[in-house]
């Protein structure tokens, strides 16, 4: 663990408790891995401060109603309505210095303001929390799959904001999946981007080599919008050669965020077509292309840049642990 580091034992009390409910191997790889994104995401704060929250809530809020074709006017005047604790919830949202805080204040307009639902669109627009910044929505998911080993104060969505809860979650979403990488690196694109991003990115990379097609190599093969994605119009192209058809082609790339698509006819066949172009062996993982996008981001940020950060950490904490 860095240096610094307040309440030590306390955090590797949590760290250990994650990876035991988890069934997690307390390896020292695996270990520094959980280190080294929570030292990126909040230098081991359980609840970190962000800066300018209040100013960029607002300009959420604001943004929802052009959305909603809410006229600002009547948004700011709900945000006027004096609060429980006599403050204006626009006062209180000013002074959020925490995604924690501005959660909790989110939960309470919704359910106490006129139009609140409507305003925030039915739901908090505080998607990440805690030590390792992780969604919430996975957090929710894996609460429903997976029994939450902790006794839960409130909802899941408060837990994550919690040092236990978001050190689970977030070991669970960095190391509760299987994968093939050979280097940390890619599971800490993943961490960002989602589950085998680093793979699929690969993956385009090969179809792109095969087919000639230019591709952006971020890690989605699927549209889940009703469009066929650029990068299944480009493997169809190939169908001949690979003797699927559209619909064997579509059925291999929704295995695309699990393990099992590495052993697919698609996959393998894909890989030997684009290896025979290239004329030697692609690699099977690469970081994904993919900016970074949040109201919380002021600079040009990626995924290969957030990987990169958080494998120096990792390669930091082996050092240490090496002595």
């Amino acid at each position: 663990m860095p240096r610094g580091v307040r309440d030590r034992s306390g955090w590797a009390a949590d760290i250990q408790s994650a990876f035991a409910a988890l069934k997690i191997e307390p390896k020292t790889a695996n270990l520094c891995a959980v280190v080294a994104v929570t030292e990126q995401e909040s230098t081991f704060n359980a609840d970190p401060s962000v800066p300018g929250l209040g100013r960029i809530a607002l300009e959420e809020i604001d943004r929802r109603m052009t959305a909603h074709h809410i006229p600002p006017l009547v948004a700011r005047a709900a945000l006027q309505i004096e609060s429980p604790d006599g403050r204006t919830w626009e006062k209180r949202i000013e002074a959020a210095t925490t995604e924690r805080d501005l959660s909790d204040i989110y939960e309470a307009m919704i359910a106490r303001v006129p139009m609140g639902s409507r305003l925030l669109a039915s739901s908090n627009p505080v998607h990440t929390g805690g030590p390792m910044q992780v969604s919430i929505a996975f957090a929710e998911e894996l609460a429903r799959d997976k029994t939450y080993p902790y006794p839960a104060q409130g909802s899941i969505r408060h837990e994550v904001f919690t040092r236990r809860g978001g050190v689970y979650f977030g070991t669970a979403h960095l190391l509760g999946y299987r994968a093939s990488y050979k280097q940390p690196i890619f599971r800490f694109a993943d961490y960002n981007a989602g589950w085998y991003a680093s793979r699929n990115a690969a993956f385009q990379n090969m179809v792109s080599v095969a087919t000639g097609v230019p591709l952006d190599l971020d890690g989605d093969l699927v549209s889940y919008d009703g469009d066929t994605s650029k990068t299944e119009l480009a493997i169809g192209t190939l169908s001949q050669e690979l003797g699927m058809d559209a619909s064997q082609i579509h059925r291999a790339l929704l295995k695309s965020r699990s393990l099992d698509f590495e052993t697919t006819a698609l996959y393998v066949e894909i890989g030997k077509i684009a290896d025979r172009a290239a004329g030697h062996v692609l690699p099977r993982a690469r970081l994904p292309e993919i900016r970074l996008q949040s109201p919380k981001i002021t600079r040009r940020l990626t995924t290969a840049w957030f990987a990169k950060r958080v494998d120096q950490r990792y390669r930091a904490c082996m050092a240490r642990a090496k002595g």
